[in-house]
């Protein structure tokens, strides 16, 4: 596993080593809890040293009676004589520890080299240890030596006998301290990345722990991998009864639990529980008490008794249920309810917690709790069902659980016309309508759509028609309808938003109404940025949300690079601090093309991977990304191409894979690759026909071009920027435009159209990108032209390695394989961190591996 967001505290250790090496000494208290990667730093930290520093590593263990200076004799090889002579009377009577002191201290201070001294895990140190450490910190001024002790602080408790040295510690300024954080949300997901795993559950249940993530990955099946119960197992071994019931009926409980209902569930809980604290499974802040993962209290939750449970829901529930209600405790009710088995207190507090999440933002949670309630919907009257089934339909969709959400609409739809309730039953349709898009079904959405305008028109201006109306608006520019189409539409939903004062409504609908114009003329950004920056202004995050990532779809069919690359940024970022997962997958799977586009295929091929691989994308994220990975494998010469264009198909409709453009192309691309141009043209007219008279010019654009290219006749069709000028014969124009956008492999199509020059310059391109198709092509033009293709690829200084890597790549490769970041090489190298990463990027690139000791292993198998 890479050592991911450690960056500044090794930048800091390592700026240590440095000013301790040159003197005086120093001593670093690296601090985490159980898991965090202490000695994965520690080892890394020994990788950066300079080779001349003299690294010492020894460690204590939890052992029933501990090892006198355990750490000292593990480490006693590395040290002189005398040290070794004094270590061997331990522990004799005969040996005094102040004499092993003075010489390690001597060995310390007479050694040619400086020193790094590292003490690991000191919470399990005997007391000669810690007296040790006492000794040495005082005369650490004189010494050119680091010394790197690390801890647990999560088993430190209030009487644990390292507080005492802790206490010592505090008052010299030559000592200094390190925390190790747990892992964001971005790196666990980076660490999910090709794993059928919800990174966002897997951070939930680890809370960033890396030795809980690691063990998730390593057994994603299992729901609690048998390597975390061992060591939850072994870290409760030695409580108490007492402590031991603490520690269950907290993971009975589940959330954090006041003292007071602690107290009143077990005797005397309170040394229990410190005791508990102090074996790092559970923390408390004086008011309440939780587990410090939602893992380890699963581990602990699976083998407490079923009937010692059903006794603490019971106990509970009738504690917290016989007064008032905080709207915090919902959620923890409903969770009793459930235990007790108790179906009236289901229905009581599940809907209200599911209510008060979803207002919340937390649709996950939302979603949860009212299918809990849907449990027992037989128990319910129509009327109380139908809004049930609406929220649990509104979360599962926000919450990318497209399926349940759909299916849950669908049954409101017919409960609510059951009931005579043409008004929701036509606010459920237009839900049903928005989502089905998404869900790959256009030609259903657009049914589905109009029917419910239908029925809402007939009950009279409302919020809902206002939403209708928009809901039209947006699928007419999905289907690129054109300007006129979506406007009017717009218009009709924004006059009602604003009478019945839905403030998203106006927003959504000037936003479609510009990006309609984006897609169809060479105008309506200003209008799409103002009005999403309006969305985000006014705290509507679902409209933003979604406004976010319509932005990242229009700019990776126009096929601009850098604008995608920031919107697709932008938009992860909302939806990820929003819970809006379907849009962020749906983003991801976007920003996989528009990394496609501007030539970064590997990269492209690692976003679309993550989207595939999530449990929850939804269809269109997936086709999209199976889109990618197709082409990627067909620009590259690889196999397996036509088996991922056909499952992308497979997941949409006609329309839909028609609408997102690159659906639809795709296959032509690949035809043209394959060297099959009447497949090419056959292709490219089924897909033109299709259209239907639509106005979008960057989908019949394209189209025209293949067919062009491969020495046919495109009819005339709407064609924008760089296409339109390849029809026009402009190759020189359409090549200067593609670079501009940012995408080289674009312009070097273009160029097969050029003269002699241009058609060097493609295949130059090609070559650098690894379009072996493509050159090949490129090389039969040449030569039908007269053309000697020549050997204008990677200069001599490229050549003289296997991968084709540049003098200062090579250069970066070799402090890769040192372990440095991206700061420590701009800094050996004297470049900007910024040029470095572009050089890392590269050095990846060409390799074709995803991390930096892939890179360093792959290069020393081809060393000779």
């Amino acid at each position: 596993m890479d050592l991911l967001e450690r960056e500044f505290v090794l930048q800091a250790l390592v700026g240590h080593l440095q000013a301790a090496v040159s003197g005086p000494g120093r001593l670093v208290l690296l601090r985490g809890e159980a898991g965090i990667g202490r000695t994965a730093v520690v080892r890394r930290l020994e990788q950066l040293a300079d080779p001349r520093i003299r690294v010492l590593v020894g460690a204590c263990d939890p052992l029933t009676t501990p090892r006198p200076l355990g750490p000292l004799m593990d480490l006693a090889p590395s040290l002189g004589r005398p040290v070794r002579a004094a270590l061997a009377g331990v522990p004799a009577a005969s040996c005094r520890a102040d004499e092993v002191f003075d010489h390690l201290l001597a060995d310390l201070s007479t050694s040619p080299s400086p020193s790094l001294l590292v003490v690991e895990d000191v919470h399990w140190a005997d007391d000669a240890t810690l007296d040790l450490l006492r000794y040495l910190v005082r005369r650490l001024p004189k010494v050119q030596a680091l010394v790197v002790v690390t801890y647990r602080d999560d088993e430190i408790g209030r009487t644990h006998r390292l507080n005492a040295l802790l206490g010592t510690l505090a008052v010299y300024p030559w000592v200094y301290r390190q925390d190790l954080a747990p892992l964001s949300r971005p790196a666990v997901a980076r660490l999910a990345t090709g794993r059928a795993v919800d990174p966002e559950q897997l951070h939930r249940l680890s809370a960033g722990n890396p030795f809980l993530v690691t063990e998730v990955l390593a057994a994603p099946a299992e729901p609690i991998p048998a390597t975390v119960r061992e060591a939850v197992a072994g870290r409760l071994a030695g409580l108490s009864a007492a402590a031991r019931a603490v520690v269950d009926v907290l993971a009975v409980l589940g959330r954090r639990a006041p003292l007071p209902l602690l107290v009143g569930l077990l005797p005397d809980p309170e040394e229990p529980l410190a005791e508990a604290v102090a074996c790092g499974i559970v923390r408390t802040d004086g008011q309440g008490a939780e587990f410090r993962h939602e893992l380890t209290r699963l581990a602990v939750l699976d083998a407490v008794p079923v009937a010692f449970r059903l006794r603490v829901h019971r106990h509970v529930l009738a504690v917290l249920g016989a007064g008032p209600v905080a709207a915090e405790d919902l959620a923890l009710l409903a969770d009793h309810s459930v235990g007790a088995g108790e179906p009236s207190s289901v229905l009581k507090y599940a809907p209200a917690a599911a209510a008060h999440a979803a207002s919340s933002g937390a649709y996950r949670e939302a979603a949860t709790q009212y299918a809990r309630a849907l449990l027992y919907a037989d128990r319910l009257p129509p009327d109380r069902l139908a809004p049930l089934l609406e929220g649990h339909s509104e979360a599962c969709l926000l919450s990318s659980r497209l399926d349940d959400g759909i299916a849950a609409r669908r049954t409101a739809v017919r409960v609510r016309r059951a009931l005579g309730d043409p008004l929701r039953e036509g606010d459920d349709l237009r839900w049903l309508s928005g989502w089905l898009w998404p869900a790959g079904r256009a030609a259903e959405a657009r049914r589905t759509g109009l029917d419910a305008v239908r029925v809402l028109e007939g009950v009279g201006p409302s919020r809902e028609l206002a939403r209708a109306y928009l809901n039209l608006c947006r699928l007419a520019c999905y289907a690129h309808d054109g300007v006129g189409a979506t406007a009017a539409h717009a218009e009709k939903a924004a006059a009602l938003g604003e009478r019945f004062g839905d403030a998203g409504v106006p927003v959504q609908a000037r936003f479609h109404a510009a990006a309609a114009r984006v897609l169809c003329e060479e105008s309506g950004w200003e209008g799409c940025e103002h009005a999403l920056a309006g969305a985000m202004a006014q705290d509507l995050p679902v409209d933003a949300g979604l406004l976010a990532l319509v932005t990242c779809w229009l700019a990776t069919l126009r096929r601009d690079v850098d604008r995608t690359g920031a919107a697709v940024s932008r938009a992860e970022s909302y939806c990820l601090d929003h819970d809006l997962p379907s849009y962020l997958l749906c983003a991801t799977a976007w920003g996989s093309a528009g990394l496609l586009n501007g030539g970064s295929w590997i990269p492209a091929a690692d976003a679309a991977r993550a989207v595939l691989f999530h449990p929850h994308a939804p269809p269109l994220a997936r086709s999209t990304a199976l889109t990618v990975l197709g082409l990627v494998r067909a620009r590259q010469g690889e196999t397996g191409v036509w088996p991922l264009l056909e499952q992308a198909a497979d997941l949409v409709d006609p329309d839909c894979l028609l609408d997102t453009g690159l659906g639809r192309e795709a296959p032509v691309e690949a035809a043209w690759l394959a060297g099959d141009h009447e497949l090419v043209r056959a292709e490219a007219g089924r897909a033109l026909a299709a259209l239907n008279g639509r106005t979008h010019p960057w989908l019949s654009g394209p189209l025209a071009c293949w067919i062009a290219r491969t020495g046919g006749t495109p009819p005339q069709v709407p064609a924008a920027g760089p296409h339109r000028l390849e029809l026009a014969h402009d190759w020189a124009g359409a090549a200067a435009r593609w670079e501009a956008l940012g995408c080289p492999y674009d312009a070097a199509l273009a160029r097969l159209a050029g003269d002699t020059p241009a058609l060097h310059q493609a295949l130059t391109t090609f070559e650098a990108l690894g379009a072996q198709p493509a050159a090949v092509h490129t090389r039969a033009v040449m030569r039908a032209r007269g053309v000697r293709p020549g050997r204008r690829g990677p200069r001599s200084a490229t050549r003289a390695n296997p991968y084709g890597l540049t003098n200062r790549e090579l250069d970066v490769i070799k402090l890769l394989d040192e372990g440095l970041t991206d700061a420590e090489i701009a800094a050996r190298l004297y470049i900007t961190p910024k040029t470095a990463g572009h050089h890392v990027g590269a050095v990846l690139a060409k390799l074709g591996v995803h991390t930096r000791h892939e890179a360093a292993r792959k290069l020393h198998h081809h060393e000779p």
